[in-house]
């Protein structure tokens, strides 16, 4: 699969490639769809939820940049495998994500846990992020939202990064840096399609 990725130049930093490599993604799919495991596109998890195709988790690695040792906010953990992706990147003890289901955070918990990955999940509203955990010098979202929370944009250092999919029926991937007086600085990465974020109301 990673292989494939390469060759199709999906993946630019050494450091995603090598993530992408360490994480059994069969594991983190239903059994239902585990020969489709390795095929790039994004595979059903249930409750509506979907596991991100691999060049997507790919392709946000590689745009947040992150490096061993950040504190990174995911808001929709879902099955927990771009959380993996996440910690082979930064290291045990700091990936905090947040999941709106509470039967999806039970089980990405214990899997993460069982597959031997430190990662911080809770069920919650990502719209409050994970206080607790703040300051963040990354944070991204696995869900559309029409734009990113604002307590997550405040959970995020002045010079942290945010990323995710924003809008309705169209979406655009955004890569944003917060400015030291609390503004985002944005840029357009693609058309994409996610499912949308809960909560919030």
């Amino acid at each position: 699969m990673v292989d494939r990725l390469v060759g199709a130049g999906h993946i630019e930093r050494e450091s995603t490639e090598r993530a992408l490599r360490a994480v059994p993604r069969h594991a983190f799919v239903p059994e239902g769809h585990r020969d489709a495991a390795y095929a790039d596109r994004p595979l059903p998890i249930g409750g509506g939820q979907t596991i991100s195709a691999p060049h997507m988790v790919a392709a946000m690695c590689d745009l947040l940049g992150l490096d061993p040792g950040e504190r990174v906010l995911e808001v929709g953990t879902g099955c927990g495998y771009h959380a993996a992706v996440t910690a082979e990147l930064v290291g045990d003890g700091n990936v905090y994500s947040v999941e709106y289901d509470p039967e999806h955070a039970r089980a990405a918990r214990e899997r993460l846990a069982r597959l031997g990955y430190d990662v911080h999940v809770r069920a919650g509203d990502g719209h409050d992020g994970w206080p607790e955990g703040a300051l963040y010098d990354a944070a991204y979202l696995t869900c559309a939202a029409g734009e990113f929370p604002s307590a997550v944009v405040e959970q995020v250092r002045p010079g942290g990064r945010l990323l995710g999919p924003l809008g309705g029926q169209v979406q655009t991937l955004v890569l944003a840096r917060k400015r030291a007086d609390g503004r985002l600085e944005e840029t357009e990465h693609g058309a994409v399609r996610f499912v949308p974020m809960r909560g919030g109301g």
